[in-house]
């Protein structure tokens, strides 16, 4: 805005300037005029009249030495030599320079080097190395000089002044020519005879001047043309042009001129002095009416400079006040529009987003701006900003909306999955045939599955899933946990982990986590591979990272993966190509868990979750002195029946238990169970074992009651074992449970040691 009216501005000083211009160069012109005038045309016009009678002096003395004495010769050149010292003085002047233009001063140049041969042509006449015509055309040249200077001189724009100026100077040049004709005849009348050049060289220059004359007449103004006709019809005019006649219509060459000095001089002199009055008298009047042409251009010069200065100047005030008016009120929409966006928009949206209700009659206050058309426009972003913040709210609701719907049913559904894990548990204990307990662990595997899904909508929907740890977990039973949500688990390989737990309110949102990258990892990669997990304590906390043997990623991908790990973006219902990443990014960001994906050397993907250091606790302070007690205990020599699952207290460590019962070999499962006393009976044959298969993972598949003793392999003793869960007290259930947990930890801290004891062998 501000750049329009500068240049506004500076196109009217421009304007003003170029104005001014013309006029002062109508100044500057009349100026220069009368400088040239002053300069140049007054003191050439003596110097012409004085070398016009040199000429003819010295042509008669050429002609005959007696008539024309030495002294009145040079008389005249005393006279000519003050005149030429005038000139060039007045011509060498400051202000003379300055008003002239270049071809002014050209041929100004010009003259001044004609006039220094003036001096070579006195001494050729001196000295009788010339003759009459060739001294006569010597002085011509010179005044023709002068001529050429006077068609330079600068004039008024006034069209009919500069005519009327033309006209004097074509009569001037006229006169020129008579005083030609003048020099020629009187050299001949002296030299007693006319030679043929002479004779045809008056020829021509007495129609050169009549010529000249009659079309410059036709020019003149009225007073001028009664004085010029008024001297056309003088006696000694008259006379002159009678005699003129004669000389150019009788045969002369070689003859004695029948005209007389006398007679001659008696008419030529009063003619040319006539002529030369009607000349200065007409260019008098000239100078009379170009006087109002040069009020005119001061007047304009006036008008022009001062007060178009005053209008340029109050122009310059009414467009700064009226800019500074615009530009307060673009500056107060641009506020506005800038506060809609960067402040008040995003705070609706940011409190929408909370629950928050939003007034939009508060949020979009009206302003105003005036009835023109910036007010038009500021009422035009009223209207915008009131559209542009109602549609963030419906936007909000129909998020919030959506997000109710989505944790609605993902209640609803985890409620189901819930009861159904629960019916599940009595059916698992009831059940006594180790088929039908497989399938009953393997539909409880899919539930649990079913509720990590359930999980995942309540996420997205931004609340937190119910599942809750009181105490700290191992974090090997965290892994173990997220493998039980895990369909492919078999494929999957779990390293020793270290003796670490981690907070128990972080339990649940790990596991999740945990689950989400190892179903990716094993979703992409090739069923005949493994997927690798592994943890380590790391400076800033623990490190678990997940490996596959799978095609990964590009590193376009990589990148945009881990920004949105990292920044946890905004569920947006278009982005559904990759869920997981956002249920893992809410995920990490509640707890401040770091998760980042990067190439893996064998040309998967490896997902690193790091665990802040005060999520992490270390495994000894997990021990109690019972615990310590318990597992210092000597091991049962019998071997446990199949195991109980465990009440639903603890719902992920059970699955976890699960996928140990289901694929890992009987001696892996180190838990205590209700000891059971065996019936004697007859002795029989030892059952053979089936040969082993094996997971993808290296271990291999458990066969129920493979490893069983032959006495224990009854169907009766499963009858006299299998107890419904109605029978048991709450004692001797918080008994098996103490057994079995004590049994893991054991089995755990052996492990542990085993590991230990390995790397001091190497």
């Amino acid at each position: 805005m501000r750049e329009k009216v500068v240049a506004v501005l500076v196109s009217l000083a421009a304007l003003w300037a170029f104005a001014a211009w013309v006029t002062v160069r109508d100044g500057l012109n009349l100026l220069g005029a009368t400088t040239i005038d002053s300069g140049v045309t007054a003191p050439a016009e003596p110097l012409v009249a004085d070398l016009q009678r040199e000429r003819r002096l010295s042509a008669m003395r050429l002609a005959s030495p007696g008539r024309i004495s030495r002294k009145e010769l040079d008389d005249q050149r005393a006279r000519t030599d003050e005149s030429l010292e005038a000139f060039l003085e007045s011509i060498s002047g400051n202000s003379v320079q300055l008003a002239a233009s270049d071809a002014l001063k050209s041929r100004l140049k010009d003259t001044e080097r004609r006039l220094k041969h003036l001096e070579s042509v006195r001494k050729d006449v001196d000295a009788g190395r010339t003759d009459r015509a060739g001294v006569v055309s010597a002085y011509n040249d010179i005044i023709d000089s002068f001529f050429r200077v006077y068609d330079a001189v600068a004039t008024l724009d006034d069209e009919q002044v500069a005519k009327d100026g033309r006209t004097l100077s074509s009569m001037f040049h006229a006169l020129e020519f008579l005083s030609r004709e003048d020099a020629v005849v009187s050299a001949a009348i002296v030299a007693g005879r006319f030679t043929e050049r002479e004779h045809r060289q008056v020829t021509e220059l007495v129609g050169l001047y009549r010529f000249i004359l009659e079309q410059a007449a036709a020019e003149l103004p009225e007073a001028d043309k009664k004085a010029y006709e008024a001297w056309q019809r003088s006696p000694a005019v008259l006379a002159l042009g009678t005699l003129e006649d004669q000389i150019t219509n009788s045969r002369q060459s070689g003859r004695y001129p029948f005209v007389t000095e006398a007679q001659w001089r008696n008419a030529v002199d009063p003619a040319m002095q006539g002529l030369e009055k009607v000349i200065l008298n007409a260019g008098d009047a000239l100078v009379e009416r170009a006087a109002p042409v040069a009020v005119g251009v001061v007047v304009r010069l006036v008008l022009a400079g001062l007060l178009g200065l005053v209008a340029v100047i109050a122009s310059v005030i009414l467009s700064i006040t009226t800019a500074r008016h615009l530009v307060r009120q673009l500056e107060k929409l641009r506020t506005a529009a800038l506060e809609l966006a960067n402040e008040r928009l995003p705070s609706v949206v940011q409190r929408l987003a909370m629950g928050e209700k939003v007034d939009v009659e508060a949020e979009a206050p009206r302003l105003r701006y005036g009835d023109d058309l910036i007010g038009q426009v500021g009422e035009a972003f009223n209207k915008v900003q009131e559209t542009a913040i109602r549609t963030a709210v419906e936007e909000a609701e129909l998020r919030q909306g959506f997000r109710e719907i989505l944790l609605s049913l993902a209640r609803r559904t985890q409620s189901l999955v819930h009861r159904q894990l629960s019916l599940l548990d009595v059916m698992e204990r009831r059940e006594s045939d180790p088929a039908g307990l497989k399938d009953l662990f393997r539909i409880d595997h899919l539930a649990t599955r079913m509720r990590r899904n359930a999980e995942n909508l309540i996420v997205l929907a931004g609340s937190t899933p119910a599942r809750t740890w009181r105490r700290a977990v191992a974090m090997v039973d965290v892994v173990r946990g997220a493998l039980a949500e895990v369909e492919d688990y078999t494929r999957v390989n779990v390293l020793p982990m270290g003796d670490v737990a981690l907070a128990g309110r972080a339990v649940g949102d790990v596991i999740h986590l945990l689950a989400e990258l190892i179903e990716n990892a094993v979703s992409f990669s090739p069923p005949y591979t493994t997927v690798q997990v592994s943890g380590q304590l790391v400076a800033a906390g623990y490190a678990i990272e997940v490996e596959d043997r799978g095609l990964g990623m590009t590193p376009e991908d990589l990148e945009e993966a881990n920004r949105r790990l990292a920044e946890a973006p905004e569920f947006n219902l278009s982005s559904t190509a990759r869920l997981g990443l956002f249920v893992v990014s809410r995920l990490a960001e509640r707890h401040n868990i770091q998760v980042s994906l990067k190439t893996s050397p064998y040309g998967g993907t490896t997902a690193i979750v790091l665990i802040p250091r005060d999520l992490v606790i270390d495994g000894g302070e997990l021990r109690t002195p019972d615990a310590e007690a318990a597992s210092r205990e000597p091991r049962p020599a019998a071997v446990p029946p199949e195991p109980v699952p465990a009440p639903r207290q603890e719902e992920q460590l059970a699955g976890a238990r699960r996928i140990a019962v289901v694929d890992a070999p009987e001696e892996v499962v180190s838990e205590p169970a209700q000891e059971v006393v065996p019936v004697p009976s007859a002795p029989e044959p030892e059952r053979p074992t089936p040969p082993a298969a094996f997971t993808p993972s290296g271990l291999p598949f458990r066969v129920p009651q493979a490893s069983l003793a032959p006495a224990l392999a009854k169907d009766h003793i499963f009858e006299e074992v299998d107890r419904d869960e109605d029978e048991r007290s709450p004692e001797e259930i918080r008994r098996i449970m103490g057994a079995f947990q004590m049994g893991t930890k054991r089995g755990r801290s052996e492990a542990a040691k085993l590991i230990g004891e390995g790397k001091d062998d190497r």
